[in-house]
């Protein structure tokens, strides 16, 4: 059934979310920065998920989920809501897409319409929470403290931006396209949650007004009916339950855009620990990643033997062109064997068999994109503690 009602869903009621009694009784996960402890807790739809917060809905990937496939399931795809006023159940049926603004005809479409009436594209596409390993942050930084299971990878449906705004025909002097959701404030004084993108952007034919993941309906939690998809940027623009789309002639001077999620601007969006900025622009594309999800901290492997190290790493749309990895704590480095390519956006799998003898060995792993960017051996910091994408380093124990 894809209407949520209240017997599956609550936005008010905060815990009720994933049930009270099932939190006090939850099993727990330490992550491994200063309180780390998480409950794991179901919430519709969802297997169990690292929970940081109830009101608003903040549940993370366990990471493990991340050795079964490219594709993250859609029901351990992590959650971020930055408002706690989310709609009560939503009607198929009834559920209207605005389209408008600086526009000569503006559309008011039902779900039904959208899905038969324009044509359909599909994208392998990574999203990531900007906060995405803040808690790794040294010197600690505010907001929520995330382990690195803040992002996914899913196979996208719906229809391109650029389709439905040449229906509605974009008039002379547009200048950017705002998008919102059902999800509204829990007060008055707080700002509604409101992104925008650079009109030529919203026009690129790869952002998209998605309404299935992985072959299903997007989950609720995930942004049902529809969501807006951004591929290659970080999750903050990839509105949930998205019912609005203007736009405008001005540059957008809302809340989450000229003041929130903003990174140093400069080369490197980072500046000396504890410091700030001298100017900042908005957050906007993914830098490259690489991680292990085949072996954890501390593992064992047998000795003089060859262990299989397996691992994932992405970028912001350049796309995967190598993978390194150091069995010597970055003395040396040998290339990876890189997997199926599910397209510039996607999660690429990596593979290196390693041969270790007895003894404590430091293994790191570095990504590369095709122009040239690739992972600082050093972590970079920021106030608002995004965007880490540090070399990962981990501990084998060969015996």
């Amino acid at each position: 059934m894809s209407t949520l009602d209240r017997r599956q869903f609550v936005a008010g009621a905060g815990l009720s979310m994933v049930g009270a009694a099932e939190l006090a009784g939850a099993a727990t996960v330490r992550l491994p920065f200063a309180n780390g402890t998480r409950p794991l807790v179901r919430a519709p739809q969802k297997r169990p998920m690292l929970l940081l917060t109830a009101r608003p809905p903040q549940l993370e990937t366990p990471f493990a989920v991340f050795n079964e496939g490219l594709l993250t399931p859609n029901d351990a795809f992590f959650v971020r809501y930055h408002l706690s006023g989310l709609p009560d159940a939503i009607d198929p049926a009834s559920f209207r897409l605005a389209i408008g603004g600086h526009v000569e005809k503006p559309l008011d479409l039902s779900l039904a319409s959208l899905k038969r009436n324009f044509p359909v594209t599909e994208l392998v596409a990574v999203n990531q929470c900007s906060g995405n390993s803040r808690g790794f942050f040294e010197p600690r930084v505010g907001g929520g403290q995330l382990a690195n299971g803040a992002m996914g990878n899913a196979r996208w449906r719906g229809v391109p931006l650029r389709t439905l705004l040449d229906r509605v025909g974009v008039r002379a002097g547009a200048r950017q396209v705002t998008f919102n959701g059902l999800d509204v404030p829990p007060a008055d004084g707080v700002p509604d949650f409101v992104k925008a993108l650079d009109i030529d952007h919203a026009r690129d034919g790869e952002v998209m007004v998605a309404w299935a993941m992985n072959g299903a309906d997007l989950p609720f939690l995930n942004g049902y009916p529809l969501r807006l998809v951004v591929p290659g940027y970080y999750g903050t623009y990839w509105v949930k339950h998205l019912s609005e789309i203007m736009v405008v002639d001005a540059e957008f001077g809302g809340y989450w855009m000229k003041t929130a999620y903003r990174v140093p601007d400069n080369a490197c969006a980072c500046v000396a620990p504890g410091t700030k900025p001298d100017r900042t622009r908005p957050i906007s594309r993914i830098n490259v990643r690489s991680f292990f999800t085949s072996h954890a901290d501390g593992a064992r492997v047998p000795a003089g033997r060859v262990a299989e190290l397996r691992g994932i790493a992405f970028s912001g749309g350049a796309g995967v062109a190598r993978v390194m990895v150091s069995a010597d704590g970055g003395a040396s480095w040998s290339e990876a064997r890189l997997g199926e390519d599910l397209g510039r956006f996607s999660f690429r799998e990596w593979r290196l068999g390693l041969r270790l003898e007895a003894g404590s060995h430091a293994i790191k792993v570095r990504a590369f994109t095709t122009d040239g960017e690739t992972q600082p051996l050093e972590p970079r910091w920021q106030p608002a503690g995004y965007m880490r994408n540090v070399v990962e380093s981990l501990k084998l124990e060969a015996l």
